[in-house]
């Protein structure tokens, strides 16, 4: 045997073995790179060149894992995942994970989400250097933005962004980069779960840093508005629901003070809201009761709300004396509901104001 076949026959065998760290996560890299070339999604059965780069990855994909967690025989080493960890950083193994997730089998994918998320977590001191890299790397944030358009890959890649959007930093990234309005394009996406991930995520990135998400609104007001009033009035009743429910979550929030003011000036809003009152589902009539009750009790309300409100006085009586909360076990919202009925029938009569 020649010196080039011993070398190779040498190589192969550290690939399917690795000693270390680093030639593990080598090793993995030049799979998922193979894997990446060979992969055909218009094909209807998988090759078998491919579906061996996927064994390939799987196993090492595994391995990164044991060296993180331990396993039945071993305990994770902090010294040996110190290693690792700066070899994936170093060899842009997330970006790699990440692009081709949805080449990978069912379970491998699902291994890249526990390791995302255990490097995620990993801090040094007060640091956290897997936050730092990817605020050094945003493509792989861009990514996984981007995850709800392979239905493949959608559900984990929004788990993993949830869990990146969990630091400051990551979710100021997220909320101010173009592709966030996507997100109210993906929670119509037909794929009921895709749908509903997102939209989970849409929640998590408007309200979980609240100082953030109150300064994005008052900078965006208008796009935003316009934005959750489409999905308002979505045909869908999933998506009707939970839009109303993240915009009762928002009003309640005192610190989005800029957002509420112009939000309860715009008539547009309010009529809005007074179609959804009307809607024949309690459960949405309900939602729209938590937002409505703002108009009303609002100190100084805008002209153009009063004047809607006045014009609709009687209309807005019959409709509250006949709104019944029994049903919700709710005494607050039954308060509430005499809290406004109160106000309105203290609004002048139209004629007055003719």
């Amino acid at each position: 045997m020649n010196d080039g076949m011993k070398e190779g026959n040498k190589l192969i065998f550290i690939y399917r073995n690795p000693k270390n760290p680093h030639e593990l996560v080598r090793a993995l890299n030049e799979q998922l790179q193979k894997l990446d070339g060979s992969y055909n999604p218009a094909a209807s059965v998988i090759s078998d060149s491919t579906k061996k780069y996927q064994d390939e990855c799987a196993r090492y994909i595994k391995q990164v894992k044991v060296v993180l967690h331990g396993d039945d025989e071993t305990d994770p080493q902090p010294d040996q995942i110190s290693v690792l960890a700066q070899e994936i950083y170093s060899s842009d193994c997330l970006l790699h994970l990440i692009v081709v997730l949805r080449k990978l089998d069912f379970d491998s994918r699902k291994d890249v989400s526990i390791i995302f998320l255990t490097l995620l977590r990993r801090q040094i001191g007060s640091k956290s250097p897997t936050v730092d890299y990817l605020l050094l790397n945003p493509e792989i944030l861009i990514v996984l933005m981007r995850g709800a358009e392979t239905k493949e890959t959608g559900l984990i890649c929004g788990q993993i962004l949830r869990d990146c959007i969990k630091y400051e930093q990551m979710l100021h990234f997220v909320i101010y980069n173009p592709l966030f309005w996507k997100f109210f394009d993906y929670v119509q996406i037909p794929v009921f779960e895709i749908a509903t991930d997102a939209f989970t995520t849409l929640h998590d990135v408007l309200t979980l840093h609240k100082k953030i998400a109150s300064e994005f609104l008052g900078a965006y007001y208008s796009e935003f508005t316009k934005r959750i009033n489409q999905l308002v009035q979505s045909n869908n009743y999933v998506t009707k629901r939970q839009s109303v429910k993240l915009l009762s979550e928002l009003v309640l929030e005192r610190r989005n003070q800029t957002f509420l003011n112009a939000y309860f000036d715009d008539t547009n809003n309010l009529k809005l809201i007074m179609i959804l009152l009307s809607d024949k589902l309690k459960n949405l009539q309900i939602e729209a009761f938590h937002i409505f009750k703002f108009f009303i009790a609002k100190p100084k309300k805008c002209q153009g709300i009063l004047d809607i409100l006045i014009k609709n006085k009687e209309n807005f009586i019959a409709f509250f004396d006949d709104f019944q909360l029994d049903s919700t076990n709710d005494p607050t919202m039954i308060d509430e509901r005499d809290y406004i009925l109160k106000e309105i029938k203290g609004l002048p009569d139209i004629e007055r104001i003719q």
